[in-house]
C-alpha cells in the first residue's frame, strides 16, 4: 500500500476505501515510519506543528449505575478508587486555574453517572460562570446522557463543547455496556449539535473490537461531522470486567491514530486515556497523526505531567497551541 496516496486522497476530501483502511490497521512494523509520515502530512496541512493540551476534572467520582465494563467508576467495578459526591464550585474553579497553569486550551468537567440531574446542571452552570469570569479558559463538559434543554442551559453560561463518546461501533457496543444503547449515545451527540454546541466524541480502542469495528467508528464520526475526536486506549484496571484485556501494542495504537487522521483529516484528533501505558516510549510519535493530548491524569488513573508533556512537544520541534481569547 502506498500510504502517500492515501494522504493525497484524504487531503482531497475523499473517504478511503475499506480495503485501504484495513491496510492502514494491518501495516507491518517496518511500514510504520512511512505510515506516520503520510498521516503527518495531513495533520500538518490543517494544524501545522501546533499541539493542544487539555485537562480533565472528575467532578463526581464513582457512584454510577451504568455497567460500562471498561470503567472503574461503573456499577460492576470493584476497583479501589476514590469515591466522592459533586465537588464544590470553589474546587472546580481551582481545577480550572491548574489547567490554565498547565497550558491547557480547554478544561474538561466530567461527571460520573447516567446523566446529570437538574441540580447538577445548576451547580455546573454556577461554576462555569465563575471560571469564565475569574480564569478565562475554554470549557468542555462530559456528563453522560443529556437532553437538548440541559445542553442549552450549559451553552448559555459559556460551555463551548460537550463530550459524549460513542466508544465503539454499533455492532460491538452491546459487548461493552448493557444499561444504555448505542442509539442513546448517538441521541446525546445529536442533541449537542441541535443546541449549537461544539461536538466532541471518540472511542476506546482495545476492548476486543475487530478492525471493522474501528473502521465503522471512524466512518461514523466522519458522517456525524464531529469536531473533536478523543482516541482512548484501554487502560485495563484491576477489578473491572475488562481487567484482563491487554491486547494493544504501541504500533497498533499508532496505526489506529493514523487511520482516524486519514478518515477525519481536518478534525482535532486527541490522544486520550491510556496513551502512557499503551504507547510507552513511542508516545512522541503519536503527535504526528494527532494534534492534541490530555495532561496531568485522567479520571481515576494518573497520566503524564504537564511539564513532561511540554518537554516532549518541544523536543519534537512542535509548539504549544495557545488558547483563543475568551
Amino acid at each position: 500500500m502506498d500510504f502517500g496516496k492515501l494522504a493525497d486522497k484524504s487531503l482531497q476530501g475523499e473517504l478511503l476505501e475499506v480495503n485501504e483502511m484495513k491496510a492502514v490497521l494491518n501495516a507491518s512494523d517496518e511500514q510504520i515510519p512511512e505510515l506516520v509520515s503520510a498521516a503527518f502530512r495531513v495533520r500538518h496541512h490543517y494544524f501545522g506543528k501546533r499541539v493542544q493540551i487539555h485537562m480533565l476534572q472528575n467532578a463526581k467520582s464513582g457512584l454510577c449505575p451504568e455497567d460500562c465494563h471498561y470503567c472503574s467508576q461503573s456499577s460492576v467495578s470493584e476497583a479501589p478508587i476514590e469515591r466522592y459526591p459533586f465537588l464544590s464550585k470553589e474546587q472546580l474553579v481551582e481545577g480550572a486555574k491548574r489547567a490554565k497553569e498547565a497550558g491547557a486550551v480547554r478544561y474538561c468537567i466530567v461527571n460520573s453517572g447516567r446523566g446529570p440531574t437538574h441540580k447538577e446542571i445548576e451547580q455546573i452552570a454556577e461554576a462555569v460562570k465563575e471560571i469564565r469570569a475569574k480564569v478565562g479558559i475554554n470549557i468542555c463538559c462530559s456528563l453522560g446522557l443529556m437532553s437538548e434543554d440541559k445542553i442549552r442551559s450549559l451553552k448559555e453560561v459559556g460551555v463551548g463543547r460537550i463530550n459524549h463518546n460513542l466508544n465503539t461501533s454499533r455492532e460491538h457496543h452491546p459487548e461493552i455496556v448493557t444499561t444504555h444503547t448505542y442509539d442513546d449515545r448517538v441521541a446525546t451527540v445529536e442533541s449537542v449539535k441541535s443546541a449549537g454546541v461544539g461536538t466532541c466524541s471518540g472511542g476506546i480502542i482495545g476492548m476486543g473490537e475487530s478492525d471493522d469495528d474501528i473502521i465503522n467508528l471512524a466512518i461514523t464520526l466522519r458522517a456525524m461531522d464531529i469536531e473533536s475526536i478523543p482516541i482512548n486506549f484501554l487502560h485495563s484496571i484491576p477489578k473491572t470486567p475488562f481487567e484482563t484485556k491487554r491486547q494493544l501494542t504501541p504500533q497498533r495504537c499508532l496505526k489506529t491514530l493514523c487511520l482516524f487522521r486519514f478518515v477525519n483529516p481536518s478534525k482535532e484528533i486527541r490522544v486520550a486515556g491510556g496513551r502512557e501505558i499503551n504507547l510507552r516510549s513511542l508516545q512522541p510519535l503519536s503527535l504526528y497523526p494527532a494534534n492534541s493530548i490530555f495532561v496531568n491524569g485522567y479520571l481515576t488513573t494518573p497520566g503524564q505531567e504537564a511539564s513532561d508533556a511540554h518537554r516532549m512537544i518541544e523536543d519534537l520541534g512542535f509548539e504549544l497551541d495557545q488558547p483563543a481569547a475568551i
